[in-house]
């Protein structure tokens, strides 16, 4: 779906260049869409953010109460209105986001036609369900987690705590954040698999959207209790000897960089028992393997839920492999942080 009728014709183009992608519509707007989806159920949709009449936010959020279809955003992240409002689509139900390729002559043309195939492709395969009105929770939903869940947990203070999360991972990111205080003891370090040029606008989203403060992690920067620190794109992120951030430009792994497995890994080694580690929603296994890293040196693990997650890959590989302790939805898995921290070394 986009307003433009010369960039709608380039995109049906360049997605019918892959014999595995039927184009079955190209619409010019948000009311056009919704009666194109009411008629017909395509596998996947791209949508832009900005068209007359009803803009992309609006018609994700209609299509996603009635007919639920895995929903690509399609944005130029060099306009920052269109950043900001892919993370407002993600709120309504969208899954993940590209950036759409406009300019033959641009150095990274080629590169963004084949991201946006492949993310099309794999996300025709994404089973969708009217979930977005239960992950826009907020803090004061997030039910209390009872001693009782927690009695079993090492009792080392927890001093890091890592997240790894991919596909459909920003709405579950604020679902948990926005249920922490603005004093949350702890800092968070993040791992979020998404597009080139999109996670200065997810840091703001965040930052606005919950009470701590959320920022792209500077290499050597010492984390603070309620910071979130997000890695930075192209680089890994773990920790140093002396607890400071780590930023490495190694070699990729699961054929990310950053990758979830590379945080784990190093919260594993350095913070052992005193870490907690999250993985969430998102396709693929990076992070599954070092999540167990973490159990077996008696960290504490959480994978989310199946029922919850757009893409159980991750999480559902960790749970294979016996590496989370505890696999909750998100607003428990909230609960369980506060729950952790609160607790007395």
């Amino acid at each position: 779906m986009d307003d433009s009728r010369v960039l709608r014709m380039l995109l049906v183009h360049l997605l019918e260049s892959d014999p595995e992608i039927q184009v079955i519509g190209a619409v010019a707007d948000g009311p056009a869409a919704l009666a194109f989806v009411d008629q017909t159920t395509p596998d996947v949709i791209l949508m832009d953010i900005h068209m007359p009449g009803m803009d992309g936010f609006e018609a994700t959020r209609q299509i996603m109460e009635t007919q639920p279809v895995p929903i690509v955003i399609c944005s130029a992240t060099s306009d920052p209105e269109s950043v900001a409002g892919t993370f407002r689509l993600m709120e309504a139900g969208a899954v993940t986001c590209v950036q759409k390729p406009v300019a033959h002559d641009d150095a990274d043309f080629e590169a963004l036609v084949v991201t946006l195939l492949t993310t099309v492709k794999l996300m025709s395969e994404v089973k969708v369900v009217r979930r977005w009105a239960r992950m826009r929770r907020t803090a004061t939903s997030t039910p209390p987690v009872s001693v009782k869940a927690v009695a079993g947990l090492a009792a080392n203070r927890i001093t890091l705590i890592g997240i790894g999360t991919s596909t459909g991972g920003p709405p579950v990111l604020q679902t948990i954040l926005a249920a922490l205080p603005k004093h949350f003891p702890v800092p968070i370090l993040v791992v979020q698999h998404i597009a080139a040029g999109f996670l200065g606008g997810l840091a703001d989203w965040l930052t606005q959207t919950t009470a701590l403060h959320v920022q792209i992690a500077s290499h050597g920067t010492a984390p603070l209790a309620g910071h979130v620190y997000l890695a930075p794109d192209g680089f890994h992120m773990g920790v140093g000897t002396s607890g400071e951030l780590n930023l490495s430009k190694a070699l990729p792994e699961n054929g990310m960089r950053p990758s979830v497995a590379h945080l784990f890994r190093s919260l594993a080694e350095r913070c052992g028992p005193h870490a907690a580690g999250v993985l969430l929603t998102g396709m693929g296994m990076d992070g599954a393997a070092e999540l167990k890293r973490m159990r077996d040196a008696r960290a504490v693990t959480i994978a989310q839920d199946r029922e919850s997650s757009v893409v159980y890959g991750m999480p559902g590989e960790a749970v294979r492999l016996d590496a989370a302790a505890h696999v909750l939805p998100p607003d428990k898995i909230a609960g369980m942080l506060l729950a952790l921290t609160e607790r007395k070394g």
